[in-house]
């Protein structure tokens, strides 16, 4: 399958796939409650589903923060290098 088929299937399928994400993000969260956490070095690691909710957060940011530095000074006109 040619990648941009698949992201014209995703995006043709966007409410379902962020349903799906959710999903996915709700199921590492039950399954996090049982795993041993016996060994966290903070406090904050015993709570269920925090490492599933952190990299959830932390992958949201590194999107948001490059999508504002990409229109903050790197993307440029089509016509940049015709000058």
């Amino acid at each position: 399958m040619n990648i941009v088929k698949l992201i014209d299937f995703f995006r043709d399928r966007l409410p379902t796939v962020i349903k799906f994400c959710y999903g996915v993000l709700a199921l590492l969260v039950v399954i996090d409650v049982f795993v041993d956490k016996e060994h966290a070095h903070t406090a904050i690691e015993h709570l269920p589903g925090f490492w599933s909710v952190f990299g959830f957060i932390a992958c949201a940011l590194i999107i948001i923060i490059s999508k504002w530095y990409g229109h903050l000074g790197i993307m440029t006109r089509e016509d940049y290098y015709d000058e």
